[in-house]
């Protein structure tokens, strides 16, 4: 049996990043506690809010808050996905944009891997407008990182997790896991929060480790939590409660492997059939060109 143990962190991220700061170490250092080697931290996990807070919480990725994730995942010796973070890409006196970005570092504290948030959530929700791309850049590129096995790691952020293409391409290029840093809304927390996951999980053939934040955040912003570990059948191995805390399950790769056997959906891909479809009026009906449209 080949394991590992993951864990997903939830937290509530606010103005003050010195207590975002000494909750996520708190909850890192229980999740290593408890045998975990793999550890996902939220989205905006130091500091959530207005766009003035994400500016004035952003940071260069080898800013304060990457050295000491690195730090501690050498300390621990375990894999962190410090959640997500906003990253200035200007110079660090400027207040210029920012990037949404996951950042993967190892057991050796060594810098694996970053992601910058491909889909911007530019959405209205109750009444509610949200507009990240006010203050970020979108990400431009797909990225797979590897744990200190070799184990293909997917990363993705939040709103990401509506877009399955994003997770297919991850997984032909051989992702394992999937970690889903993210501030859901209550709502959508409440609503497709889990569907979504388990779907992931369940067409990819892969565990998903989701870190979701949880409460409220300056500006009237709630988070609804339920961070959860889904397993390559679409089961949730773990759930966190409804507060600050974490989940922790085995990740049984064993498993993972018989599942991709008994059902081998990836081999039966057909993506020479899936690119942009010629689309044809037949009696009123659409239809994929040179298909009888049943």
């Amino acid at each position: 049996m080949v394991n590992l143990r993951a864990a997903a962190v939830q937290l509530t991220a606010t103005d003050d990043t010195g207590r975002a700061l000494a909750t996520a170490e708190r909850l890192v250092r229980e999740a290593c506690d408890r045998g975990a080697t793999l550890v996902v931290l939220p989205e905006k996990w130091p500091a959530l809010g207005s766009g003035e807070i994400l500016q004035a919480a952003a940071q260069p990725l080898a800013g304060p808050l990457g050295q000491w994730a690195a730090a501690l995942a050498a300390e621990l010796r375990i894999d962190l996905v410090a959640g997500s973070v906003s990253e200035r890409l200007g110079p660090a006196s400027a207040e210029g944009r920012l990037a949404n970005t996951s950042v993967h570092y190892g057991p050796d504290g060594s810098f694996r891997a970053a992601y910058r948030k491909l889909h911007l959530f530019d959405v209205e929700i109750d009444g509610r407008a949200y507009r990240e791309s006010e203050h970020e850049e979108a990400g431009q590129a797909a990225v797979l990182s590897h744990l200190a096995d070799g184990t293909g790691l997917g990363l993705s952020i939040c709103y990401d997790l509506r877009f399955p293409e994003l997770y297919r391409a991850l997984t032909v290029a051989g992702a394992r896991i999937l970690s889903v840093p993210a501030a859901f809304t209550l709502a959508t927390t409440r609503d497709h929060w889990e569907p979504l996951l388990r779907a992931r999980a369940i067409e990819n053939q892969c565990f998903v480790v989701a870190a979701n934040q949880i409460g409220e955040h300056p500006g009237g912003l709630r988070s609804g939590g339920r961070s959860m570990i889904v397993d390559p059948w679409g089961l949730v191995l773990a759930q966190a409660g409804d507060g600050e805390g974490l989940c922790i399950a085995d990740l049984d790769l064993d498993r993972q492997d018989q599942v991709r056997r008994a059902v081998p959906v990836l081999s039966h891909r057909r993506p020479e059939v899936y690119a942009a479809p010629v689309l044809t009026e037949l009696t009123g009906v659409t239809a994929v060109a040179g298909q009888n449209g049943s």
